[in-house]
């Protein structure tokens, strides 16, 4: 990709995407007053051929995505509205990136925050039962080949105000402060290849909102973790299921 798509007058808390992509050690930063989706910017880019590691932030997302088709606004200043393009020489990750951006986001997030992260299937952060945000993968492959993928984060950094149910980080967090430990930590999540380790399964466990709870979907019944490769699994009479896809929907919360 040629220096061109990373060119641009817009800033990020005075900051351009020439000064972040030297603090964050990236080919690309493309900054965006506003876009539909940071992911549609992405896939653009690296349909034109984008370097590992080309990062693209919007500081408002008019239609941002979320699994299922969800989509949302995400308002000016209030967050960090990130994807970042990698392209993994090995797909065996694939199946539990989601799970893996979502460990290692938590670790980095955790310094900003007043209560630990903590994560629930597949895909979302959360702070004391409220949503600080949520990550989605989607990837380009062409021939059974896998071209590139895009890693969607997002992640409040004010509470936002018009959102029942959301939190964000604490009073006077800088989003470039973020930026740097949260950048390393993604590009560290897609660079793993397998399955999840027995660590990883364990530090999930730990930070694991839903483990315990009652669930009315994927199915009725009693959440117990996740497995190696990813899936959900739920208690129901005396056998325990297992959900590769889906939503999560719990009961209750403590």
């Amino acid at each position: 990709m040629t220096g061109g798509g990373c060119m641009g007058d817009t800033r990020l808390d005075g900051w351009s995407g020439e000064e972040l992509a030297t603090v964050l050690d990236l080919p690309c930063v493309k900054v965006l007053d506003e876009t539909t989706s940071t992911l549609d910017v992405a896939h653009k880019l690296g349909a034109d051929g984008a370097k590992s590691g080309t990062l693209v932030i919007a500081d408002r997302q008019t239609a941002g995505r979320g699994r299922g088709g969800n989509k949302w606004t995400s308002p000016a200043g209030s967050g960090l509205w990130i994807t970042i393009i990698e392209r993994p020489v090995d797909a065996s990750g694939m199946d539990v990136l989601s799970l893996r951006v979502g460990l290692l986001a938590a670790r980095a997030l955790d310094r900003f925050s007043a209560d630990p992260v903590r994560l629930k299937w597949p895909n979302d952060l959360y702070v004391d039962g409220r949503k600080l945000g949520g990550i989605l993968i989607e990837a380009r492959w062409q021939e059974g080949r896998l071209e590139w993928v895009a890693v969607g984060v997002g992640v409040n950094v004010l509470e936002p105000i018009h959102v029942a149910g959301g939190t964000g980080l604490e009073a006077g967090t800088r989003r470039v402060d973020v930026l740097v430990d949260l950048i390393p930590a993604v590009r560290t999540a897609a660079s793993y290849r397998g399955a999840l380790g027995s660590d990883e399964l364990a530090e999930w466990s730990s930070r694991d909102m839903a483990r315990g709870h009652g669930c009315s979907e994927p199915a009725r019944g009693t959440v117990m973790g996740i497995s190696a490769s990813g899936e959900l699994l739920v208690a129901i009479a005396d056998s325990v299921a297992r959900f590769r896809s889906g939503s999560l929907v719990l009961d209750q919360v403590r």
